[in-house]
């Protein structure tokens, strides 16, 4: 087996751009991929700066070659989203200085290329709320500067921009939400829809003049929650070239605790047949620690969740997810489900990769 550290970015990334048509899931795959030697990208996920050496060289182990991340709290507004953006800025910063054998700060996909020659992880980030710009644009370029390549127009209720997920009767996109939008396209920065509500997410599919994403979502035709994303604008989404992340947040996905993995590879498939392949990513949102539910781990959660904290919901993680090495485990179960090995490769970073280098 040729291991990641002695793999040639060539080989693995150098049919990247084909748009050939594969129909779904129509073949077995004879040759699982190895995820050590293929492309691996999370459209985000946890990465946090509390992380130990030896918990990012599992990380790294286990194939992943590029993640975006959350860098502030994006229950934030006003001076404090402010703040939160450039301490979580700075927090990561520093975090990728200080592990800077294992990890690279990403600005495109040239650093995904570096990382995966020299075993590493790009690390791309990502403001989860437009709520730091306030309501000057010009701060897109101040960000932009500091590192930012991605920015959530909403979070889960009504801002500046737009309306999310959980607001009651919040608007579509406002008239500074396509300003905002534009600006983005010009500064060549991914758009994320995630958290928006459905009005709010087809605006602003149309209104960009590049592909966007929704970077952690899951389907609301194979279970209904307030965070998954309608066939309809999967649809729309991927006819304008973007792409859609596949969450792991088990109560977005079912609400079965047992089994639960399969529940998760139902939504690939599924947002695989309304998208086309070449439109759905991994999107984890979830953490690379081996979580177990204890005291201290359920005060920790609500001290970072507020009102966001349901106990009933928690576990949020799918068992077979629980761990550093769940890229893996879903190779092996897209492999069981008859997807071929390209459609694979495309899932887990060849999309996601395409969509980086049209937009950043």
């Amino acid at each position: 087996m040729i291991k990641r550290r002695e793999f040639l970015i060539t080989a693995s990334i150098g049919a990247i751009g084909s748009t050939v048509t594969v129909p779904s899931f129509a073949f077995e795959s004879t040759s699982k991929p190895d995820p050590q030697t293929a492309l691996v990208m999370d459209s985000m996920g946890e990465l946090r700066p509390t992380y130990s050496k030896e918990l990012l060289n599992e990380v790294i182990a286990s194939g992943l070659n590029a993640i975006a991340v959350t860098v502030c709290d994006p229950k934030t507004f006003e001076r404090e989203a402010v703040k939160a953006a450039n301490d979580g800025i700075g927090d990561y910063d520093r975090f990728i200085r200080n592990n800077s054998e294992l990890l690279i700060k990403g600005s495109g996909t040239s650093d995904v290329d570096k990382a995966k020659t020299e075993g590493k992880i790009a690390v791309f980030y990502l403001f989860q709320n437009s709520t730091p710009l306030g309501r000057n644009l010009d701060t897109v370029d101040l960000y932009y500067d500091m590192g930012m390549r991605s920015i959530q127009i909403t979070y889960n209720y009504q801002n500046w921009a737009g309306a999310g997920c959980k607001e009651k009767n919040g608007s579509g996109l406002t008239r500074f939400g396509y300003e905002m939008v534009e600006k983005l396209n010009e500064k060549n920065m991914l758009v994320d829809l995630s958290h928006a509500n459905m009005k709010t997410m087809s605006d602003a599919i149309g209104a960009s003049k590049k592909p966007v994403i929704v970077s952690h979502t899951a389907c609301m035709a194979v279970y209904e929650n307030i965070r998954n994303t309608t066939d309809e604008n999967m649809r729309l989404l991927a006819d304008r070239g973007g792409v859609v992340g596949i969450c792991q947040i088990r109560p977005f996905v079912t609400d079965t605790r047992k089994g639960a993995f399969e529940h998760y590879l139902n939504h690939i498939q599924h947002a695989v047949k309304v998208a086309g392949i070449q439109h759905v990513c991994i999107g984890s949102d979830r953490d690379h620690r081996v979580i177990r539910m204890t005291d201290e781990y359920l005060a920790e959660l609500k001290a970072e969740e507020g009102e966001n904290f349901n106990e009933k919901d928690w576990p949020l993680y799918m068992d077979k997810l629980n761990g550093p090495r769940r890229m893996e485990t879903i190779w092996d179960g897209l492999a069981k489900r008859k997807f071929s090995d390209s459609q694979i490769e495309r899932i887990m970073g060849k999309n996601l990769y395409r969509l980086y280098g049209e937009v950043l």
